[in-house]
């Protein structure tokens, strides 16, 4: 078993809740990615912007960097991060044997979620922006793909049993 995972997907397929539920089951440590964008990039998705690369490339650092904190005090890291492209989950996986888990669902099912979601900071408008910046996990990538279709307890154990 690895002692980190990476919960990905776009705005609204359940990496927070998923994550976070997976942390508890495994003991692990839960961090959502969330926590550490600057206040710059909050506010252009406020504002119905999406980020571009230059944007991401530092958040995807912090979230790195978190995670080798985490792991060198001992303890096994659970992430939540929309991680759309190969190249940002190269900086989060790096080699180190974390395992990336990919929850996989259809835009009308995910807007449906985006509309009835409140106080987040990510607008509906920009999930559009999601899907087009989304490259799915290939199968070097050893991703764990789930459908967000499942209930939260079934995909947890779905994602458990197969680290």
């Amino acid at each position: 078993m690895t002692n980190a995972v990476v919960v990905m997907g776009v705005a609204g397929s359940g990496k927070s809740t998923i994550a976070s539920m997976l942390a508890a089951h495994l003991g692990w440590v839960f961090v959502d990615g969330d926590w550490l964008h600057p206040a710059s990039n909050v506010e252009k998705m406020r504002g119905g912007t999406p980020l571009s690369d230059d944007d991401r490339w530092p958040w995807l650092q912090a979230i790195a960097e978190r995670m080798r904190e985490v792991n060198a005090s001992g303890n096994g890291v659970v992430v939540a991060c929309s991680a759309l492209k190969r190249a940002y989950r190269g900086v989060l996986l790096g080699g180190d044997g974390a395992r990336l888990c990919y929850l996989d669902g259809d835009r009308e099912t995910i807007a449906a979620r985006l509309a009835s979601r409140d106080g987040h900071f990510m607008p509906a408008a920009l999930l559009d922006s999601q899907f087009e910046a989304l490259e799915i996990p290939g199968a070097d990538e050893r991703p764990i793909v789930v459908s967000i279709l499942a209930p939260p307890a079934a995909i947890v154990a779905a994602i458990a049993t197969s680290l």
